[in-house]
């Protein structure tokens, strides 16, 4: 039976189908307009995700019936323009779910004049067809080890829920984190990138260094600036340090010189020396591609020790693609460079073996200096996805992965191709 009231966090992650049963996508989001006069606030309608990632808009009065599991439209045509928030309107989960409100309720006495958090909110259908905001769901404070209590309000009965105030006021993100939980770093910089500036720096202070290392890795170099800028700057050098060198190399790298000193004065030194190192190179060349820190193993290694390295899960996969073998010691810039091992030669050996024995030698190492085209030919040339650099007296200085190339390949607007999209109406 299709449901006239719901509340927005079990609309969140449900499928939209189209009148034929075709999956359209999943909802993400519900667009509402507050009002400054306490009046309910209208539904506009629902962000849908595609397939594809992109957001879109589906106007509310598009639905046609909303039920367990499921939320179908009365026609599967819909605009496919890129969804973007107009003036006046606001997304429920995104920004007004964690506000801070007060509730004015002579059946809660006990809430009356204190802080309380919007947990969620309860839309209807009214007799005109238009969908309005009648509840909402606030959690009060904890008591004595007790979990707090969850209570259902009114609409007219809750203050603080005005565009200004929620802009103003500093929120809880607890329930965007959990819709975080499990994701991959690049789809949460996606979700990132899709909120509020305001909404967007709430929730990079509340993550942990290294989650918002692997997630700011992840956003256009003019955004991880940004965002840097809105941290304290402790923070920030907290953050550089842990991200991969060679990313915190290049978004330093977009920092005014003495903005970019300061922070690299405030990192632990084991952790800025290998940053600074990759500045010394122009950012369009081996040594400004590369990560200082790859699979280096020595002659004595046995295969089954190089296949544990290669098996951590911080590894991307280009580069445990590969292991290089020089002299001691093992911290770049190395003693010389020997060679490298493929991981399908360490699959093919022996576990006692030991990896000086099947050294690959054959495989010319990359210079820094040498530019973007050149590490793009080797690449292409040799079939490879991960490849050494060496100094002049065969140090092994780090390695390239395909990964950072096509990084610097693709257009700098790859992450946001959409961005010019205008929303459809109704």
């Amino acid at each position: 039976m299709a449901a006239t009231r719901v509340y927005v966090a079990r609309l969140a992650g449900l499928v939209v189908l189209g009148p034929d049963g075709e999956s359209i996508g999943r909802i993400r989001d519900v667009v509402v307009a507050i009002r400054y006069d306490r009046q309910q606030p209208r539904v506009h309608g629902l962000v849908v995700e595609l397939p594809t990632r992109r957001r879109i808009f589906v106007p509310i009065l598009r639905v046609t019936a909303i039920e367990p599991g499921m939320v179908t439209l009365n026609t599967g045509t819909v605009s496919l323009r890129r969804f973007t928030q107009r003036p006046g309107e606001m997304l429920a989960l995104a920004q007004i779910v964690d506000s801070v409100v007060r509730v004015e309720d002579p059946d809660l006495p006990d809430l009356t004049g204190v802080d309380v958090h919007v947990v969620d909110l309860g839309i209807e259908q009214a007799r005109s067809r238009d969908w309005l905001v009648s509840r909402v769901a606030v959690r009060g404070h904890r008591r004595l080890g007790r979990r707090r209590a969850v209570h259902v309000v009114d609409w007219t009965r809750v203050s603080g829920l005005t565009p200004y105030e929620i802009d103003r006021r500093g929120q809880d993100v607890t329930q965007l984190l959990e819709q975080f939980e499990g994701m991959r770093a690049a789809d949460v910089a996606h979700l990132l990138r899709e909120l509020p500036e305001k909404r967007r720096v709430e929730v990079a202070v509340a993550l942990d260094d290294e989650r918002l290392a692997d997630v700011v890795q992840e956003l256009p170099d003019d955004e991880q600036v940004e965002l840097l800028s809105h941290l304290e700057t402790r923070r920030a050098a907290d953050l550089l340090e842990a991200m991969d060198p060679d990313d915190a190399a290049d978004l330093l790298g977009e920092l005014p010189e003495g903005e970019a000193e300061s922070l690299l004065a405030l990192m632990d030194p084991q952790e800025s020396e290998p940053v600074r190192r990759l500045l010394e190179h122009s950012p369009y060349s081996a040594g400004g591609l590369m990560t200082p820190k790859p699979v280096i193993l020595t002659p004595s290694t046995t295969v089954a020790e190089a296949l544990a390295r290669v098996r951590n899960p911080d590894l991307t996969p280009a580069l445990a693609s590969m292991v290089f073998v020089v002299r001691p010691p093992t911290a770049t810039p190395t003693g010389r460079y020997l060679g490298s091992v493929h991981i399908q030669q360490l699959l093919r050996e022996p576990p006692a073996h030991l990896v000086g024995g099947i050294l690959d030698t054959d495989l010319s190492p990359l210079r820094p200096e040498l530019p973007l085209a050149a590490v793009t030919r080797y690449f292409a040339t040799y079939n490879l996805v991960c490849g050494p650099v060496v100094d002049e007296e065969n140090h092994l200085l780090g390695a390239v992965s395909v990964d950072d190339v096509l990084d610097h390949l693709l257009p700098e607007d790859w992450r946001d191709q959409e961005t010019n999209d205008e929303r459809g109406g109704a």
